[in-house]
């Protein structure tokens, strides 16, 4: 464990370190961007840093560890109004089976548009009818399981296919994360690597997919009988871009309404985010929560999601 903390440590220090180094961007050289939008409303209030939190079935997206976490079935549904009139809509249901050890979860993903208007040299202006799709989806399995009662592990497998009229292009991937509690006024670590794959491929001309790695911590920074204060951080290096960080923070009151707040730091549109949600028994046997988040997207204006998670 002491090795794990060090890796953690030193995860957490490179890329402030690496701040004033002249970096080389290779902004546009990556396909399936759609794998870079965050996953659930709680995660997107606290201005995405999640992967330390990861406590509820978004953490397929964040970090797979943190399934291993959930002692519920959930059933998780997440939507994304997103710029330029593309929306995207998630889905996820976390299970488990007595004869099998660990969690299991499955997943699925969609960005998608209204139909276009076909444009030619000709026909500028699209009069002639003629219209044409374009979306992504990624299907993928989840599997987590606490190796002990701070530490857990977790792998994610996708099917991942992007499409655009008559073309399409398709890729394997996986996700890889670990999450530690180290036992100090509930700091936990988390790490995560995600979208490890192949090559799409379109026109002939292979496309690499957006490996990502992210590293954090989270902890509650004040908690008394009625409220409690999560402040959480995390860094990312995504593989066409800058480091980048995330900050966020979460007051809870009751376990029943929640305040969030986060900041996109070095990301070329997305900056402040902010959230509420409610968390509220539907029945005896199962609880609900609904949650809203915004985030500024500078020039190209905001982002909204809402999401509702079921546990039974």
């Amino acid at each position: 464990m002491k090795t794990l903390w060090s890796a953690a440590l030193l995860g957490l220090i490179l890329p402030g370190l690496a701040y004033g180094v002249e970096e080389f961007q290779k902004v546009g050289t990556v396909g399936a961007q759609f794998l870079k939008i965050g996953y659930g409303a709680r995660a997107a209030g606290m201005g995405g840093a999640y992967t330390a939190v990861a406590e509820d079935a978004s953490a397929v997206f964040w970090n797979p560890a943190g399934v291993a976490r959930l002692t519920d079935n959930v059933l998780s549904f997440n939507h994304v109004v997103w710029p330029a009139e593309i929306a995207m809509t998630q889905a996820a249901y976390v299970g488990h089976f007595g004869w099998l050890p660990g969690t299991w979860a499955v997943s699925a993903r969609s960005l998608y548009m209204d139909a276009q208007p076909v444009r030619t040299v000709i026909d500028d202006q699209g009069e002639s009818g003629e219209t044409f799709d374009a979306g992504d989806v990624a299907f993928g399995v989840t599997y987590a399981r606490s190796l002990t009662d701070k530490f857990s592990v977790g792998v994610s497998g996708f099917y991942v296919r992007e499409g655009l009229a008559n073309y399409s292009a398709t890729a394997y991937t996986f996700d890889f994360g670990t999450l530690y509690n180290t036992g100090f006024r509930s700091l936990k670590v988390g790490m995560a690597i995600a979208n490890i794959g192949s090559d799409m491929k379109f026109l002939e001309r292979n496309v690499k997919i957006p490996t990502i790695f992210r590293v954090g911590i989270s902890m509650n920074v004040y908690k008394d009988d009625t409220s409690e204060l999560l402040a959480t951080a995390e860094f990312s290096h995504p593989p066409d871009n800058a480091e980048r960080g995330n900050f966020g923070a979460e007051y809870s009151y009751r376990d029943f309404f929640y305040v969030r707040g986060g900041y996109n730091y070095r990301y070329d549109t997305e900056g402040l985010a902010a959230g509420v949600g409610i968390h509220f028994p539907a029945s005896i046997s199962s609880n609900a929560r609904v949650d809203y988040a915004y985030t500024d997207m500078a020039d190209l204006g905001q982002a909204h999601r809402f999401s509702l998670e079921l546990s039974f």
